[in-house]
């Protein structure tokens, strides 16, 4: 099938890199769509383990076109980085194109956002402090700078003193944070565009010329669904629109060219940062979870909170979405536990949910009410089939296969391309 998008149906975390880097074989191109540095997946490859940020995961596919699209924001320096680390293990120059329309992250977006954070206090939303949400604020309040300007520094330095002159004031008077240097700004990224000027391009007449090429896309997103900025659990959110719908937004390219969405679900559930989390285990059970899942932040080294299934959360993936398959990562994780349980639905003041609440002020506060199920209790990280999983992990598998109402069809029991099971 052409044109597949690949999303994360939880809050980020889920083993997308993974999976992109599995399917990543039979595509002829991978697009990053939404997002920007502060989510990373990790993949594992070739004896290397790359934590990649910006780069899409079939970089490290040499027949694979990749692209970074208009949907992101980009912070230069941190692009080049991942550029240099793939020199650093002797993978030459990739087959990369970014969008002219991609939208710059500058000095003063990361000082914007640390600086908020910390005015914020305890309200704080708990953000990476890299520049993301003040670059997408810039983005739509229309002054921005993009990837483009990067191609006419004496229109970047012109719209840059316009930006820095306002940008400047909210450091000094509001945050009462050092004024930012203009020249130190474009002498920085005067460097930067010189590197990357060869890569920036049209990544929607790119895309569109590969679909109409009969290739096979592969559009990939950051964070998961419930990260989203219209659907997710806001405030407590992202900047842009990871689901589904995003990926035509951030790639420009038409919902009529999409064949497949696969959504990408972890076993059990994490959450990095603030924001309210039902099935979490603050306990030895939540603590298990994440040291045999070495559940820590790729971007930031964060502790990820952990906790059981949540069917609710994986319905409302389903729906919002409308995803034809999934894919199941960290089924081993669960390999410790005598009994796995499920989040069906949640209690709140007496009445049972089945479905996402509308109201943020029920999700906050809900109690999950849970499905006990025997535990396999047995290392499946060697199996490479259905058949050779154990009958219990088989049963897990069907069982959320009927709460979600998608097929499970590809089933991830280890870190390595190895270890993958196809249904």
């Amino acid at each position: 099938m052409p044109a597949t998008i690949l999303i994360g149906t939880q809050w980020g975390d889920e083993g997308k890199g993974k999976v992109t880097d599995w399917l990543a074989n039979d595509m002829d191109m991978v697009v990053r769509y939404q997002g920007g540095h502060n989510a990373g997946h990790t993949v594992i490859a070739e004896g290397h383990k790359l934590k990649l940020h910006l780069l899409p995961s079939g970089i490290l596919r040499p027949h694979v076109v990749s692209v970074i699209a208009s949907g992101l924001v980009i912070d230069p320096q941190a692009l080049i980085m991942e550029l240099d680390l793939l020199k650093d293990i002797g993978i030459g120059e990739p087959n990369l194109v970014v969008s002219t329309n991609a939208h710059l992250i500058m000095p003063y977006h990361r000082a914007l956002d640390q600086a908020s954070e910390v005015k914020l206090g305890k309200s704080k939303i708990g953000t990476t402090g890299l520049g993301i949400g003040p670059a997408y604020t810039d983005k739509a309040s229309r002054v921005g700078l993009r990837m483009q300007d990067l191609m006419d520094m004496k229109i970047f330095r012109e719209k840059l003193e316009v930006a820095l002159n306002f940008k400047n004031q909210v450091l000094t008077k509001i945050y009462d944070v050092d004024p930012l240097d203009i020249d130190q700004i474009m002498d920085e990224y005067l460097l930067h565009a010189e590197r990357l000027k060869n890569l920036i391009g049209d990544t929607s007449r790119v895309i569109n010329e590969a679909l109409d090429g009969g290739k096979n896309v592969l559009f990939e997103g950051a964070q998961g669904m419930m990260l989203d900025l219209d659907h997710g659990t806001y405030p407590f959110v992202t900047s842009s629109s990871p689901i589904a719908g995003g990926a035509c937004v951030g790639a420009g390219v038409s919902p009529m060219r999409i064949n497949r969405i696969i959504g990408i679900v972890k076993a059990y559930t994490t959450r990095v940062g603030a924001g309210p989390f039902p099935t979490e285990q603050e306990n030895d059970t939540g603590e298990t979870m994440r040291s045999v899942g070495g559940e820590y932040g790729t971007t930031t080294g964060r502790p990820r909170r952990c906790g059981w299934f949540d069917g609710v959360i994986a319905k409302y993936a389903a729906r919002i979405n409308g995803l034809t398959g999934i894919a199941l990562t960290k089924l081993d994780v669960l390999s410790g536990f005598e009994t796995i349980k499920i989040c069906v639905g949640y209690e709140h003041e007496g009445k049972l949910y089945e479905q996402m609440p509308c109201h943020q002020s029920i999700f906050h506060k809900c109690t999950p009410v849970y499905e006990e199920v025997e535990g396999w209790n047995t290392d499946i990280s060697g199996a490479d089939s259905y058949d050779k999983l154990p009958k219990a992990a088989q049963d897990y598998i069907v069982r959320l296969e009927e709460m979600t109402g998608v097929p499970i069809e590809m089933i991830s029991v280890g870190p390595s391309r190895m270890q993958t099971i196809l249904r």
